[in-house]
C-alpha cells in the first residue's frame, strides 16, 4: 500500500513503525455546534482508511479526540446560560448520533481535552524547562516558535514568511508575534484548572500532542484531519511535540480536501452552511456517505442538490442490480452451461482493480469505477436469458455477490437488503417532493382495480395522474412496480 504524505508531498510505501500494529490519530471536532458536512467528509475518509488497514490484517489503534473546552464552547455556554460541560456533552452526543447514521465506526479511543489536563501541564512544564516556552506575568504560557528550527516543514510556511503578517496585539505579552499559546490564564466566567502559572485552561494545540503520546507510542504511523488543520494546528503540534520529546510526531500526515457548497466555500456568512442533519432531512444517510466516498479524499468536493441527486441515482442503480441478482440466485434449477471465460476473467480483474485502487492512497473514486464495472458485468448476465439460467451464469452472479461483501467492509456501502433500501429511497424522495402517500397508494389501488376490471381508460387516467406526481408504474410478471422519479 502507499499513501500520500503531506510532509514529503509524495506517495510513500506504507511500513508501520511496529510490525503488524498501526497507530492512527485523527483530529476530531470542537464540540460547540452540530457537525457539518466538512466533519462528515473527514470522518468518512478516515473511517475508510482504518477499514482498509484492518482488512489488510493490521491491528489498528484509532484515536479521535474531542475538544471540549475552547473559546467557542465557552461563548455558547455563556450565551445559553449553561456550563461548558453541558454544551460539550450535547454536541459530542449529537456527533455520535450523526456518525452512527453515516456508518462511521467509532474510534477505539475518544479522549477529551478536559480529561487530560495533567498530561498537558507536564508537557508544558517540560517545554519551559528546556527554554522552548515561557510563562508571562499574567499566567499565559507561549511556545517560542523560533526555538524550533523545523517550524514550517509541514505547511511550507517559514517563520520569516509568517512574520510579515503577524502582529502583537496591544497588551499581549508574547515575546514574538508568531508564538502560540500552550496555556491560557482564566478570565472571569471561564472554566479553569489550577496550574503552576495560576488558574487557566489549555491552548488548543497542546491537547493533541498530550493525548496522542499517551495512547500511541510515538511516532504515530498516521496523523491527519482536514486540510484546514495543516496550519496552524498540525504545524504547532509538530513543533511542541518534537521540541519536548525529541522524536517525530508522525511518519505519515494525511489530509482530506475541502468541501464546497454549490461551488462556493462553505461558511455561515454566505448562508450555505450545511449540517449533517440538514442534509439527512432530504437524503438517506447512505447516499451522503456514497457522495463523500465518490471523490478521492484529497480532492475538493462540491456539495449540491444536483450532485446528491446524481449520487442517489447511481446508488439506486447498484441496489437494483443487487436485487435482481438476489432474485436470480434464489432459483433452484440451473441448466448446464459454462459462462464465457472472458466474462469470468473480467469480473476477477475488476474485483482486483477495486482493491488496487484502495491500496493506492485510498483512491475511492477509482474503486467506485471498478465497482460499477462489476455491476455492468452482472447486468450482462442478467440480460442474457440463456446465460442467466445456466450454471455458468449462476457462478458469475455468486462471484459478483461475494465481491460485494468487500464494498461494505471497506467502503461501508451496499450492505442493506436491496428491497429495504429501495423502499427507504422511495420514502425520502416522496418527502422531498411533499407527496401525499395516501393519495399515491389510492391511485395505485385504483389503477389495479381498473386493470382487473379491464377498464383501461380509468387505468390509464390513474397512471397519468401518478406520472404527474412523479410516480412511475411498470407492470412486471411479478406484478406492478412503482417508483418515484
Amino acid at each position: 500500500m502507499q499513501f500520500y504524505n503531506t510532509m514529503s508531498r509524495k506517495k510513500e510505501t506504507f511500513t508501520p513503525v511496529r510490525k503488524g500494529l498501526v497507530g492512527v490519530y485523527a483530529c476530531g471536532i470542537t464540540a460547540y455546534a452540530l457537525s457539518h458536512i466538512g466533519h462528515a467528509r473527514s470522518a468518512v475518509a478516515f473511517d475508510i482508511l482504518v477499514r482498509l488497514l484492518r482488512y489488510k490484517g493490521y491491528e489498528v489503534t484509532f484515536v479521535r479526540n474531542f475538544t471540549d473546552v475552547d473559546d467557542k464552547i465557552i461563548k455558547r455556554a455563556n450565551d445559553e446560560g449553561v456550563s461548558s460541560t453541558e454544551i460539550a456533552e450535547t454536541y459530542i452526543k449529537a456527533y455520535h448520533e450523526d456518525m452512527d447514521r453515516l456508518g462511521v465506526i467509532r474510534a477505539d479511543i475518544e479522549p477529551r481535552a478536559t480529561e487530560h489536563i495533567q498530561e498537558m501541564l507536564n508537557l508544558t512544564e517540560r517545554l519551559i524547562a528546556d527554554g522552548k516556552a515561557y510563562a508571562t506575568p499574567s499566567g499565559d504560557v507561549y511556545f517560542r516558535v523560533r526555538s524550533f528550527p523545523g517550524y514550517g516543514k509541514l505547511s511550507g510556511r517559514t517563520p520569516d514568511d509568517l512574520r510579515s503578517g503577524a502582529r502583537v496585539v496591544p497588551g499581549d505579552e508574547k515575546e514574538d508575534p508568531l508564538d502560540f499559546a500552550l496555556w491560557k490564564s482564566a478570565k472571569p466566567g471561564e472554566p479553569y484548572w489550577e496550574s503552576p502559572w495560576g488558574k487557566g485552561r489549555p491552548g488548543w494545540h497542546i491537547e493533541c500532542s498530550a493525548m496522542s503520546e499517551k495512547y500511541i507510542p510515538l511516532p504515530l504511523d498516521i496523523h491527519g484531519g482536514g486540510l484546514d488543520l495543516i496550519f496552524p494546528h498540525h504545524e504547532n503540534e509538530i513543533a511542541q511535540t518534537e521540541a519536548a520529546l525529541g522524536k517525530p510526531l508522525a511518519n505519515i500526515w494525511m489530509h482530506n480536501g475541502f468541501v464546497q457548497v454549490d461551488s462556493e466555500k462553505m461558511s455561515k456568512s454566505l448562508g450555505n452552511f450545511k449540517t449533517i442533519r440538514d442534509i439527512l432531512e432530504s437524503y438517506l444517510a447512505e447516499t451522503l456517505r456514497y457522495f463523500l466516498a465518490g471523490k478521492h479524499y484529497r480532492s475538493p468536493i462540491d456539495f449540491s442538490l444536483d450532485n446528491m441527486d446524481e449520487s442517489e441515482r447511481s446508488q439506486k442503480r447498484v441496489y437494483e442490480c443487487l436485487r435482481e441478482v438476489d432474485k436470480a440466485l434464489a432459483r433452484e434449477n440451473w441448466k448446464p452451461g459454462a459462462a464465457p471465460a472472458e466474462l469470468v476473467e473480467e469480473l476477477k480483474q475488476q474485483d482486483q482493480s477495486f482493491m488496487d485502487a484502495l491500496e493506492d492512497d485510498v483512491n475511492t473514486a477509482a474503486a467506485m469505477g471498478h465497482l460499477f464495472n462489476m455491476v455492468r458485468i452482472a447486468g450482462r448476465v442478467l440480460e442474457d436469458k440463456k446465460l442467466r439460467n445456466s450454471e455458468g451464469g449462476r457462478d458469475i452472479l455468486r462471484a459478483f455477490r461475494d465481491a460485494t461483501a468487500k464494498w461494505d467492509t471497506l467502503l461501508g456501502l451496499f450492505a442493506q437488503k436491496p428491497e429495504g433500501f429501495l423502499a427507504s429511497l422511495r420514502e425520502i424522495r416522496a418527502r422531498r417532493r411533499g407527496l401525499d402517500m395516501n393519495k399515491v397508494a389510492g391511485l395505485l389501488r385504483e389503477r389495479q382495480e381498473a386493470r382487473a376490471a379491464k377498464d383501461f381508460a380509468r387505468s390509464d387516467a390513474a397512471r397519468d395522474e401518478l406520472a404527474a406526481l412523479g410516480v412511475e408504474v411498470r407492470d412486471t410478471p411479478e406484478g406492478p412496480v412503482w417508483d418515484i422519479i
